[in-house]
């Protein structure tokens, strides 16, 4: 398997000069459809999508992908899953040449995606805790907000010392994101005071990091946008019912269109599942398997914003130390334990009592305040052990290539020493290429883990395994290009 290598560390390849191609398709990667497909657009109204555009070069290693729409004798991608890990890796493909097909069960973003808190991680809440997620956050919190202009609050955060402990920790939570290239300083009570008036006034100092709230939706919703654009067929409301297999090789996916009530087949050259919390399940229709451990996350929206800036308590993560302002709102959060099924979690009463009353010792005014809705998210966590064992011998949190032998859902949590909470469990990605399973599954990645803020590098540590295993020759070009507005999902 190619070396993979994170945002910061990636450097050009000198001696990759040859020209870009592919190796023979399997399936030719069309489309076979056992119902009438649904009229494709004439090529005229698909070219005015992408008006002035130019042609695209065949991609080089030494050359940045130049936007177009894909050639028809590119290898067809199928991506399994519309959350925002998808949405980036339609992105990235298409950019690099290839045709991309997305299936999405939903609507877009309509799982994990959408229901974070919105928080734009600078990589400080993990610098203790998960070293090489903290590098990661950091380095995709500055890139995120260069190609997603205005799509970010960039009002900061403060992390709070309430108590003797929390001041105490503050040492090495410096030290720490430092050494992640975390931007933070310290700022005195009056100081913190002044920056953030609904701060508890009995706080003993803060600490200022680059966090950033963003819109849980819109800002993948850009990914989506202008991937489209270059000739990507996104499908929501498109449920994959079977892989379709050759022996031990995938050929591409059965799915049920719900909104027109039929079941079609689409080949592909190779399949990606990008499924988060699900992708356990899909893994399974090709007969392979994907460690992970799910935890559920609790937020609470309140009437009123509360705070202008990301309000977390100065100590390792754990529940209800983040208060996040959305924009006439206030979201506090969060929460994890571990569940067994991500479509049926629940809200339990006493987990909101706790967020809010966590949150509320650190921004007062959330006591009082009514509460607009509450919500839980899953996380897609690798169940491969506490975060600092896990790591070991992963370069920037990413682990590629690695197979998982059977049983390991099953046995995830047991296997990692799970706690109920599962927090000790780092928040890095993982890519699975299942041709080095122990009983190899040829055509299928799988990409699990991250945050929503490491999208674009998931999506792009993806691309490279499956370029690599396409015989293509191209290098990433999404941290340097400026996306779509959010609107544009709505316009084409």
């Amino acid at each position: 398997m190619p070396k993979q290598v994170g945002p910061l560390d990636r450097k050009p390849d000198a001696k990759a000069k040859k020209p870009a191609g592919a190796k023979p398709s399997r399936s030719g990667g069309r489309a076979r459809e056992t119902a009438k497909p649904a009229a494709e657009k004439p090529a005229a109204e698909r070219a005015s999508s992408s008006a002035a555009l130019p042609a695209r070069s065949a991609p080089t290693a030494d050359a940045a992908p130049t936007p177009g729409l894909p050639a028809r004798s590119a290898p067809h991608v199928l991506i399994i899953g519309g959350g925002g890990t998808g949405g980036a890796l339609a992105h990235d493909l298409a950019l690099r040449g290839l045709r991309v097909t997305l299936v999405e069960r939903g609507e877009v973003t309509s799982g994990s995606t959408g229901r974070h808190h919105g928080l734009l991680h600078s990589g400080a809440r993990y610098a203790t805790t998960d070293r090489p997620t903290a590098i990661e956050c950091s380095a995709e919190n500055k890139i995120l907000r260069r190609i997603c202009p205005g799509s970010f609050e960039e009002n900061d955060g403060l992390y709070v010392a309430l108590t003797d402990e929390d001041a105490a920790y503050a040492d090495l939570f410096l030290e720490a994101a430092w050494q992640c290239a975390v931007p933070a300083k310290r700022i005195e009570r009056d100081a913190a005071l002044r920056m953030e008036p609904g701060l508890n006034p009995d706080l003993k100092f803060a600490v200022q990091v680059p966090d950033a709230t963003m819109d849980a939706m819109r800002m993948p919703l850009r990914f989506f946008a202008t991937a489209r654009s270059h000739g990507a067929q996104i499908k929501p409301f498109t449920e994959v019912m079977a892989v379709t297999m050759s022996g031990r090789t995938v050929t591409g996916v059965t799915v049920r269109d719900h909104a027109a009530g039929r079941e079609y087949e689409i080949g592909a050259d190779i399949v990606i599942n990008a499924a988060g919390p699900w992708a356990g399940r899909v893994a399974a229709l090709a007969g392979a398997t994907v460690p992970l451990v799910l935890t559920a996350g609790l937020m609470v929206a309140v009437r009123g914003r509360h705070c202008n800036t990301v309000v977390s308590r100065l100590r390792a993560p754990d529940d209800g130390d983040i208060v996040v302002p959305q924009r006439a709102s206030t979201i506090a959060g969060t929460s994890s334990w571990i569940v067994e099924d991500p479509d049926d979690m629940g809200v339990p009463p006493d987990r909101v009592e706790t967020i809010v009353g966590d949150g509320a010792m650190l921004v007062p005014a959330l006591a009082g305040a009514e509460i607009r809705a509450t919500w839980t998210a899953v996380r897609p966590l690798v169940g491969e052990g506490p975060a600092g064992a896990r790591r070991k011998g992963a370069k920037n949190g990413r682990r590629v290539g690695v197979g998982v032998g059977a049983g390991a859902v099953a046995a995830a949590g047991a296997a990692a020493g799970a706690t109920p909470d599962g927090r000790e469990i780092g928040r890095g990605m993982r890519c699975i290429d299942h041709a080095h399973d122990a009983a190899p599954t040829e055509g299928f990645v799988t990409i699990v883990g991250g945050k929503a803020t490491t999208l674009r590098a998931m999506a792009e540590a993806t691309a490279d395994v499956v370029c690599a295993r396409l015989g293509l020759d191209c290098r990433c070009g999404t941290a340097d290009y400026v996306l779509l507005p959010h609107t544009a999902w709505y316009t084409a």
